[in-house]
């Protein structure tokens, strides 16, 4: 997407140490400050704008001085098994019952070859792909996926039900990146509609509908009217059958049951966050980490060669007409990756305006790099 002319670039050890002291700010403790700074960044350092450091005032500060999401994290384990646990985040930092969620399946699957761990009542953790980099790293297999405040209807339905329910899904490779698909299961997701905002950009029609099935292009009246709940994204596949809606639809189930039923948590309607009397509650959102060591299989080199081979063969198809580049799932983020490395992070006006926010409004000390030119 083309960056505004007023966009200015940031490195990214700045914006991650002010992440950092901008949660400590707020009462999150030191390491979990890094932890939920690095979750955030690595968003950014892999091209994905609508996660990062855009998202730090709305959806993390905001939501901590408001009450509807604490600070401090109580991580407390349910049940376990020597290849399996129930977690329950007590509305904490998504960020860091995320990873040691994850890191506990990881440290499980080294012992017994597949493990996994369920999540209810935390928050938002953030880009779903962090965790598959986990694992990768690890010479392991990642699915995971969380729930989310309703936003997708169902098909043949206008009323926004499911979350936006990223089915997620990593594994290592021979190549410089790992294979990484991390993606909602609507056509596009909240993040994306707010960074259209933000640009004051109309979005493609199609992605969100009104109460009548219509298409909605303002991002300003989709995101007023998620919350309002007059209108509703629409599921991987488009409105309707003919383009397999449907299926978007049934992934979005699955990970909605995945992300609330083996836990005990919490989902659709009730995620909305929303009282009775129109205050605001905390989310109560639920996660799933399933973690998968190669090697109870076979040679991890023999598998990230054979991964490495298919994604080779899939970049060398014929291409279409028009066309001169085929890309599998984590290479466009590992291209935005080694661009940003040098450059920076693009952040546009708004951005610049919450992240000013941030640090008057909670003290935080930092004079901004473009700001001393």
């Amino acid at each position: 997407m083309a960056q505004s002319t007023d966009t200015v670039y940031a490195g990214f050890e700045e914006m991650r140490e002010f992440m950092r002291l901008a949660f400590i700010a707020v009462g999150v403790p030191d390491g979990d400050a890094a932890v939920c700074a690095d979750v955030l960044i690595e968003s950014d350092k892999r091209g994905i704008d609508s996660h990062g450091v855009g998202r730090l005032k709305p959806i993390y500060i905001d939501r901590i001085k408001e009450g509807i999401q604490f600070p401090l994290t109580k991580f407390e384990i349910l049940r376990e098994t020597p290849s399996t646990a129930v977690i329950d985040g007590h509305d904490g930092m998504g960020h860091v019952i995320g990873v040691r969620a994850m890191a506990m399946a990881i440290d499980k699957a080294k012992k017994t070859g597949l493990a996994m761990t369920a999540v209810r009542n935390s928050t938002h953790y953030g880009i779903a792909g962090y965790y598959a980099l986990m694992a990768a790293k690890e010479n392991m297999i990642c699915f995971t996926g969380t729930n989310a405040r309703p936003s997708i209807a169902p098909t043949f339905g206008v009323e926004n039900m499911l979350g936006t329910n990223p089915l997620t899904i990593g594994f290592p490779t021979d190549e410089d990146f790992p294979f990484v698909i991390d993606c909602a299961t609507s056509i596009s997701q909240r993040g994306k509609i707010e960074h259209y905002a933000r640009i004051k950009k109309t979005m493609p029609s199609g992605w969100v509908i009104d109460g009548k099935g219509g298409a909605v292009t303002d991002p300003e009246i989709a995101l007023k009217g998620l919350i309002a709940g007059t209108c509703a994204l629409t599921p991987l596949g488009g409105i309707g059958e003919d383009l397999a809606g449907y299926k978007g639809y049934g992934y979005a189930t699955v990970v909605e049951v995945l992300s609330a039923a083996l836990q005990g948590g919490t989902f659709l309607k009730a995620l909305a966050g929303i009282n009775s009397d129109g205050s605001h509650r905390p989310y109560h959102l639920g996660h799933f980490f399933i973690a998968i060591a190669i090697n109870a299989f076979t040679d991890p080199a023999s598998f990230k060669k054979t991964a490495g081979d298919i994604l080779r063969q899939l970049r060398g198809s014929k291409q279409a007409e028009g066309q001169n580049r085929i890309y599998t799932a984590g290479e466009k983020e590992y291209i935005a990756y080694l661009e940003r490395k040098e450059k920076g992070i693009p952040i546009n006006p708004a951005v610049r305006a919450s992240l000013t926010a941030v640090r008057d409004e909670c003290g935080v000390k930092h004079v901004f790099s473009w700001e001393q030119n």
